[in-house]
């Protein structure tokens, strides 16, 4: 599903953000990405989604070399990629609905299609009736629902988080990881970059600890392992 061969990321600056990864993560797996601040975690997660190439290194997603990757194949592979982010990145002026639609819209959905889809997935994250509020009507959970909905509307078979709970309170996150949870028994692999250590403790995954650019632990259950 994902494989990174001695990956290396150096940014124009000279700073190196990853060095020498060496990681495989399978088709329905959950794994958490834990680390300081600056570790690297966000570059990792970049990497996937082709946000960033990889400096040196294989990295395959989908069977898809990332790195030799031609610039016309990109939005289809991104098509297979649901991305959600800490800060919502809603369109303030779309409604639910618009917002998660605008995700289809995008990849050239029929509209009948959309139509369908849109509203099974509201509903499944738990905001059907919701669907025409803007996102300055609902709450801060609300709006990262309708971010995840947004997310794998499209039927994606990998979902990158980057601390998707962050900015919620702390009943709040666990709501949006049951949420998480069945999206993964649905069978869409997720990597979630977290430094919520209850989470972790609790809901036991697969957990990879990268600092200063290098993979220090990889763990099939593993804990969060750090103080802060």
């Amino acid at each position: 599903m994902i494989e990174m061969q001695d990956i290396w990321k150096t940014y124009t600056n000279g700073s190196h953000a990853l060095r020498g990864i060496n990681v495989l993560i399978d088709k329905d797996e959950f794994v958490y990405l834990v680390g300081p601040s600056g570790a690297g975690k966000s570059t990792f997660m970049k990497l996937i989604y082709r946000e960033e190439v990889p400096t040196k290194g294989q990295l395959f997603v989908n069977g898809f070399n990332i790195g030799k990757l031609k610039q016309r194949k990109i939005p289809y592979v991104r098509r297979n990629i649901g991305v959600i982010f800490q800060d919502f990145r809603l369109l303030p002026k779309l409604t639910a609905y618009e917002n998660v639609a605008f995700a289809m819209e995008v990849i050239e959905a029929p509209k009948k299609v959309i139509k369908r889809r849109v509203p099974e997935v509201l509903e499944l994250v738990g905001l059907k009736q919701k669907m025409n509020c803007l996102p300055s009507q609902l709450s801060g959970g609300e709006q990262q629902r309708v971010a995840i909905a947004r997310a794998i509307v499209n039927n994606p078979a990998v979902l990158v988080a980057d601390e998707p709970t962050g900015n919620l309170d702390p009943e709040t996150s666990w709501e949006i990881m049951k949420l998480l949870e069945e999206i993964n028994y649905r069978g869409t692999t997720i990597i979630m970059a977290t430094h919520n250590k209850d989470i972790v403790n609790r809901i036991r995954r697969r957990v990879i600890a990268i600092e200063e650019g290098t993979i220090v632990r990889d763990e099939a259950r593993g804990d969060y392992g750090y103080d802060t």
